[in-house]
């Protein structure tokens, strides 16, 4: 995480606490946090926030869509579809960010190319 964003780098911080001081194994408590969002009603950011760390624990997007059926009695119709929405938000943002990255590094790849074949 850049050193210019200290508000994500110390959520980013948090989160792996968190999971060091669970007795929960890393994918559990993900499914926990993630289910915690939904109940919560969290925006789009939260899932950003958590996205990586679930998919880094095994945390599939089925394993989602179940979530997503297991707590819909107690949270509600409406709140699981607003959660699924902006899980889904979240991913695209992922997604939309990864190939811009990818764009970036594919660029300057080129410049370097370039300017090693100019030499």
């Amino acid at each position: 995480m850049p050193d210019d964003q200290p508000v994500m780098t110390a959520l980013a911080e948090i989160t792996a606490v968190s999971l060091l001081h669970s007795n929960l194994p890393a994918r559990e408590h993900m499914i926990a946090r993630l289910a915690a969002l939904v109940a919560v009603d969290a925006p789009t950011a939260s899932y950003v926030m958590n996205a990586s760390t679930a998919a880094q624990t095994g945390i599939t997007v089925e394993d989602v869509q179940s979530l997503l059926v297991a707590v819909a009695p107690l949270v509600g119709t409406a709140r699981v579809v607003t959660a699924a929405e902006r899980i889904t938000e979240a991913l695209g943002f992922i997604i939309e960010l990864a190939i811009a990255e990818l764009a970036a590094e594919l660029a300057a790849e080129v410049e370097s190319a370039e300017t090693a074949d100019e030499r």
